[in-house]
């Protein structure tokens, strides 16, 4: 295994809270990918978006009640960023796009050499469903990460998707397809060396690039 130096946070953004105690399939496919990456010697946690009260905004602190700003603080201090969403009408998740939203603040939150506070992190997604729509999903999610500064290794995302129109969830998939297995571990490889040669030697941004 890798020297453990690297430091991963997450959110799956599943529309179910933890209360709802239906198991997630975006848990799982989250849950080998962290697997993936402590192999990698990046280690950290991932917690159900639905559980708090991210408010609706592009600030990084709506107000009282908000519980996005402690959510950030934690985001940002791990090298590596996860973004786990179920497809829904060939879609990502409301909530991811609630996520995504919030993390808009990092455009006029630069320092005195133009850099968002997400330069120099890395960020993936996993995307999980029982229709088309998974290219689509990550497309926007990585998108999104990339315009508010987060670095995409070669890869990019990883995901599922059952037969369209079908019952089929990757849950229960047991085991997991060999496909998805084989990509979870290039992609975790992938995604830890680029975060290592950050760390190392970050972003130089430009002077007066505020």
């Amino acid at each position: 295994m890798a020297n453990s130096n690297l430091k991963v946070f997450g959110f799956n953004c599943s529309l179910k809270s933890s209360q709802s105690k239906e198991s997630s399939s975006t848990d799982v496919l989250m849950q080998q990918m962290f697997d993936e990456l402590a192999k990698n010697g990046a280690e950290g946690e991932f917690v159900r978006a639905a559980n708090y009260n991210i408010k609706p905004g592009v600030t990084s602190d709506e107000g009282k009640g908000d519980d996005w700003p402690k959510l950030l603080k934690r985001a940002l201090a791990a090298d590596i960023l996860v973004i786990g969403t179920p497809i829904w009408l060939g879609q990502p998740s409301s909530v991811s796009k609630r996520v995504l939203e919030r993390m808009d603040a990092f455009l006029d939150e630069k320092d005195k050499r133009g850099r968002m506070p997400s330069y120099g992190k890395v960020a993936i997604c996993c995307v999980v469903g029982n229709e088309d729509g998974a290219h689509h999903s990550a497309a926007e999610i990585l998108s999104a990460l990339l315009e508010v500064g987060f670095t995409v290794p070669s890869g990019g995302p990883t995901y599922w998707t059952g037969e369209a129109m079908g019952s089929d969830e990757y849950k229960d998939r047991k085991p997991s397809p060999k496909v998805v297995t084989k990509w979870n571990a290039m992609l975790a490889s992938n995604t830890a060396h680029l975060a290592r040669l950050l760390k190392a030697e970050p972003y130089p941004g430009i002077k007066g690039g505020r």
